[in-house]
């Protein structure tokens, strides 16, 4: 019995960029076998496996897709999953639930590799995830996710895959005017002496460029105000410091009570996040969008006879 073992080498999380590298090491063992079932030939020392093929999946699973057509295959109660007998390839639309949107290219690591007990064979995989490819997303009728699928086979055996989950985040825009203005830098740099002692910049990659678009704009401090009011008149002001924030974030926002007209006993708020599917015309002759809201982090607190009062909200990775 030969163990698959596979490891990203990004040890701190598995999540990506669109546009990133990912690399993961993969390792075949032939676990040392006891004493008692070492046997003579060489038949039952060595194991064989056929092919081995790796790539990643992009995976779509749609509520609204299982109502309206074809049932959708089950769950794989674990990593390891088996296709059908006989098959001598790999169909990833059946190994998990959902369908395939996007697919890389799949690798070969080998062909025919025979082990001894205690003997092991590892590969590194590296592929770049694709810049147009859709981010992970866990909705409530619309779920994408993305896993690193190693397949192989004995001969005349099914076909056995290993599915590593990972995590895609989208790539913000990148300006423009910002690569052109970097651009023209070094090329006035090209122009001014040589200095053999100073070291040469290396250009932004797209990822840098994007990283740094998206800390500007969300160090960027623009509070906005919120009247909040009933029918009897004014309640509070409710501020929130920046309108635009990362994922793992706090969520600061502040009440005052001084400009209202109406004592407020408790209060309670909400991160939600609202998820909106527009319907297909073959399931309903209305194409009003289907929206489902979703809670994620709440506060509460009894604020009566304060002036002002805070609350935090972080945002779920």
């Amino acid at each position: 019995m030969i163990e698959i073992t596979a490891k990203l080498i990004r040890d701190q999380s598995a999540v990506f960029l669109c546009g990133e590298v990912v690399e993961c090491l993969i390792t075949f063992t032939n676990p040392t076998l006891p004493e008692h079932r070492i046997s003579q030939s060489n038949c039952d020392i060595l194991e064989n496996l056929a092919w081995a093929t790796v790539q990643i999946h992009c995976y779509c699973n749609s509520t609204i897709q299982e109502r309206g057509g074809p049932s959708a295959p089950v769950d794989a109660p674990s990593s390891i999953v088996k296709t059908v007998s006989g098959s001598t390839s790999l169909d990833a639309s059946n190994q998990l639930k959902g369908e395939v949107l996007k697919s890389t290219e799949p690798k070969i690591l080998f062909c025919d590799l025979r082990l001894s007990p205690g003997e092991m064979r590892q590969f590194m995989f590296r592929e770049t995830l694709s810049v147009n490819t859709p981010p992970t997303y866990r909705g409530v009728m619309v779920k994408y996710y993305y896993k690193i699928t190693v397949a192989t086979q004995r001969v005349g055996s099914t076909v056995q895959a290993l599915h590593i989950p990972i995590r895609v985040l989208p790539l913000p825009p990148v300006n423009c005017s910002d690569e052109a203005v970097t651009l023209n830098d070094e090329s006035n740099e090209d122009l001014a002496p040589n200095n053999p002692f100073l070291e040469k910049k290396k250009a932004p990659s797209k990822i840098e460029y994007a990283l740094h678009y998206l800390q500007n704009i969300t160090a960027r401090r623009r509070p906005n105000f919120y009247l909040i009011s009933n029918k009897r008149g004014k309640v509070g002001r409710f501020c929130l410091f920046k309108p635009i924030y990362k994922l793992g974030e706090d969520i600061v926002g502040t009440l005052d009570f001084t400009c209202g007209t109406v004592r407020c006993v408790q209060l309670s708020v909400t991160l939600q996040c609202e998820e909106i599917v527009r319907k297909r015309a073959t399931e309903s002759t209305s194409d009003a969008p289907i929206g489902r809201i979703t809670n994620f982090t709440k506060h509460h607190e009894v604020c009566l006879g304060l002036l002002q009062t805070q609350m935090i909200l972080p945002i779920p990775l």
